[in-house]
């Protein structure tokens, strides 16, 4: 699994940037992953067509186990925000 870093590593290598910094590379990747946090936060879900689709989802109370002692505890209702990947994403990684 690779990191933000790593990931500005590798667009700082594509042709079309080689005059770009990689401190301006690693501000757009901030920027964009913030724009999505917002967009998602917002409206609920933001659709990327060919990379994929974020959504928030409601999730229910519900009774968990302490792992370490056993005992029972009870999980508030929340929300939690799920990927599922395009078909052309998809087809990418197979």
């Amino acid at each position: 699994m690779s990191n933000k870093k790593e990931l500005i590593e590798m667009i700082s290598k594509d042709k079309q940037l080689k005059d770009m910094s990689k401190a301006k590379i690693e501000m757009m990747v901030n920027l964009t992953l913030d724009g999505i946090k917002a967009v998602v936060k917002k409206t609920g879900g933001l659709q990327l067509v060919g990379f994929g689709t974020f959504k928030v989802k409601k999730t229910k109370a519900r009774t968990g186990r302490n792992p370490q002692t056993g005992k029972a505890l009870k999980i508030a209702a929340g929300k939690k925000v799920s990927f599922k990947a395009g078909q052309e994403f998809k087809k990418m990684v197979k």
